[in-house]
């Protein structure tokens, strides 16, 4: 596969965006670290995702937003205190699980009935998500097992070859993963800090 690298530049990023929709795999950057993206709602593009990560299919991702309303028909309700969360903290290095709505297929949920979503603060992240018009399903965009990449470079070194582009937007901020909050239960859990 010839791997596109692109620019965080306005014409790169509908690019990207066109690729995903289209079920292709982009490397991207957010706040955290480099996500590798597929269109969230298309199984096959799911699968991809784990096939170019050498990730075990039982591992849900992590689906990102651009829009704090755009999480409403992916779960199956805003509780009150999810919207809370929201509220306070989107968009952040924070992703909330909750009951996912019948839109989130078993690829991305790891088989479980929950869905983990993500609004990122990086802007060229939002700009692609939204360049895409769909949910971006998104790990870390290295191979299973290896550290999460900060730089396009580390991106472009493990993945090029195995996925459709990589948009270079420079070091991620923070380099280390978002925190995980479950609010799928009776009471909110830290799952990762």
């Amino acid at each position: 596969m010839n791997t596109k690298i692109l620019t965080a530049n306005e014409n790169d990023i509908i690019t990207a965006g066109e690729i995903i929709r289209n079920g292709g795999l982009v490397a991207f950057p957010t706040e955290t670290v480099y996500g590798l993206g597929a269109n969230a709602l298309d199984d096959d593009a799911v699968r991809s995702i784990y096939k170019a990560k050498g990730r075990p299919s039982d591992n849900p991702l992590i689906v990102h937003i651009a829009e704090k309303d755009d999480i409403i028909p992916l779960v199956k309700e805003v509780t009150p205190e999810a919207q809370a969360v929201i509220d306070a903290f989107f968009p952040a290095p924070l992703t909330i699980i909750l009951p996912k709505s019948e839109k989130i297929g078993s690829v991305v949920s790891g088989g479980l009935d929950t869905v983990a979503v993500r609004m990122p603060q990086n802007e060229t992240a939002r700009a692609l998500i939204k360049a895409a018009g769909v949910p971006v399903a998104a790990p870390s965009a290295n191979t299973s097992g290896l550290p999460s990449p900060t730089k396009a470079k580390y991106v472009i070194d493990d993945m090029i070859g195995k996925i459709n582009a990589i948009i270079d937007g420079g070091d991620c901020e923070f380099g280390v993963e978002s925190t995980v909050l479950t609010l799928a239960g009776d009471t909110p859990v830290i799952l990762r800090p």
